[in-house]
């Protein structure tokens, strides 16, 4: 029992004086996880928006295939672009294996599903309404899907929000391509399984608060849009 209270006051202690070490890797971890939020955003939005509004003939199947993506193993994630980036790898020659960017490429594959899923739910019940209208206007589809977008906006955020949660979370496809290498790869997630392993409760303690904390940031920032878009639209 003593031990358990000694490593909570040291963990504790790390986050208030902002230890050099913990700074350093939760930062770290944010850089990553919000450069694949900004990229998978990027991919997943106007993909849900055209989901929405175009009508083809394989768009149910491209429907499926998302919502079954949402659930996507990301040891598997990790292993695909492990082998894609590896020296044998058709896009060794990069060498970005073991880098944060092999971190961000698996990240964002692992959010863009989740992403893309929950904005067409948004964006499909907003085209119902707008459908009329908009085709009465004669406006382009890049009209519709950018009108989408917008006016949508506030469910966007929450679908994107999400998607930083599952990226801040992951541990087993980011600990395959980044190799939890210490001052260049190690995140919150890695260095709370090293630090674990080590011993060393009072970091990894310390290291989860911090993870605790942006878990639920993200999930009253979602609560919060979710009630505020029930009261009224922007």
């Amino acid at each position: 029992m003593t031990d358990l209270w000694d490593g909570l006051s040291r963990a504790f202690w790390l986050v208030a004086t902002l230890d050099a070490e913990l700074s350093e890797i939760a930062l770290r971890s944010l850089q990553v996880s919000l450069g694949a939020l900004l990229v998978g955003s990027a991919i997943a939005l106007p993909l849900a928006a055209l989901l929405a509004v175009r009508r083809f003939r394989a768009r149910r199947a491209v429907i499926a295939v998302l919502n079954a993506l949402m659930g996507l193993p990301p040891v598997v994630v990790g292993l695909v672009v492990y082998v894609l980036l590896s020296r044998s790898g058709p896009f060794g020659v990069l060498g970005l294996l073991f880098t944060p960017t092999a971190m961000v490429i698996a990240q964002v594959i692992i959010i863009v599903p989740l992403i893309a899923s929950i904005a067409h739910q948004s964006l499909r019940d907003l085209w119902a309404e707008y459908h009329d209208l908009l085709i009465s206007m004669n406006v382009t589809q890049t009209q519709k899907i950018a009108t989408l977008l917008w006016d949508a906006r506030r469910a966007l955020l929450t679908a994107s929000l999400a998607g930083f949660g599952r990226a801040i979370g992951e541990v087993g496809a980011i600990m395959i391509v980044g190799g939890n290498i210490d001052h260049a790869t190690r995140v919150l997630t890695t260095a709370i399984a090293l630090e674990t392993g080590k011993g060393d409760f009072a970091l990894a303690l310390a290291l989860g608060f911090i993870l605790i904390a942006l878990a639920i940031f993200v999930n009253l920032t979602i609560h919060w849009l979710g009630r505020t878009e029930r009261e009224g639209r922007w």
